[in-house]
């Protein structure tokens, strides 16, 4: 593991699945010369009751959608460096990201997510795609399979759960606490400490504290509800659904949802071929940021014959 490119991946103010390259800041949105494919853009899809920004890269025939974990502040601002970071898959994908809502209401379920979330796909005509969710993006992945098995072809859950009962929720509550407080650096911090593995979190904290500058009342006020959002989340029962292919990806050191999220959503899908779990060692909840082969155990499942 490469601790500095790690230290520079932390610098982005989210909860993320990509390496992030050094360099990243504000999204750009024209042509950069040099450039492989033109930059992505932020677009906005718009439905009857609700706004949805996303950005789109890669050229390939099949459809991916990324839809990444909880954040403190949009993801949409790093859209350059997801794209160069995901550029092994573009020929044959191309990528969608989904950020949530943009007018989130008072209270905002995983349930009510994965609902926008299908509606979202809906307009833009998304069907049958190859899905990837981390996190509590991993949780709306997994709803969205539950429940709308027209739209997914196959699915990834990354450093996710199906079920965050109160014991499960106590991580989440320290942050919102701190997030209430309007405490940003704290809260930076403890999501590091909580995410990455201790050398990595020890010899981060400057730039944790750096990126927590810039965090915004408003941002904190998303991100409760957003947080607030996991709490009594359960499909345990309702993951025998699930129609399509799972691959199950969790870190035998995560400290937020535990390795025990990750076997017991291959527990309820026993027995299938097409299910597959594999655990990480070393890399903490944030596995889908610091291993580096993730995004070749992607490609593998998700189309294993463009797989070197």
């Amino acid at each position: 593991m490469q601790i500095t490119q790690i230290m520079r991946r932390l610098i982005l103010p989210a909860l993320i699945l990509i390496p992030v390259l050094s360099g990243c800041g504000g999204a750009n949105t024209g042509e950069t010369a040099g450039d492989p494919e033109p930059a992505s853009r932020i677009e906005t899809v718009t439905t009857d009751s609700f706004a949805m920004d996303y950005f789109q890269f890669g050229h390939g025939p099949k459809t991916l959608v990324i839809l990444p974990g909880l954040s403190v502040q949009s993801v949409m601002g790093s859209a350059e460096a997801v794209a160069a970071a995901y550029q092994p898959l573009t020929d044959d994908y191309t990528i969608y990201l989904f950020d949530r809502r943009k007018e989130l209401p008072p209270s905002y379920s995983v349930y009510e997510m994965a609902q926008d979330t299908a509606e979202a796909f809906r307009v833009l005509g998304l069907e049958q795609v190859d899905l990837f969710g981390v996190s509590q993006g991993g949780m709306i992945a997994a709803e969205i399979a539950i429940r709308y098995p027209e739209l997914v072809h196959k699915l990834v859950l990354g450093s996710t759960a199906a079920r965050i009962g109160e014991a499960e929720f106590q991580t989440v509550e320290k942050w919102i606490a701190l997030a209430r407080a309007a405490d940003a650096q704290g809260l930076y911090l403890a999501f590091g400490e909580a995410l990455y593995p201790e050398e990595v979190f020890e010899q981060s904290r400057e730039l944790l504290a750096d990126a927590a500058r810039s965090v915004t009342d408003e941002d904190l006020r998303r991100f409760v509800i957003l947080a607030e959002g996991m709490r009594g989340f359960d499909v345990t029962e309702d993951l025998g659904a699930i129609a399509c292919p799972v691959m199950v990806i969790g870190s035998m050191d995560d400290r937020v949802v535990g390795p025990e999220a990750s076997f017991q959503i291959a527990w309820q899908l026993k027995g299938r071929p097409d299910a597959v779990l594999f655990m990480y060692g070393g890399y903490g909840h944030a596995a889908y940021d610091t291993a580096p082969d993730y995004k070749d155990r992607l490609l593998q499942f998700f189309a294993p014959g463009s797989a070197d």
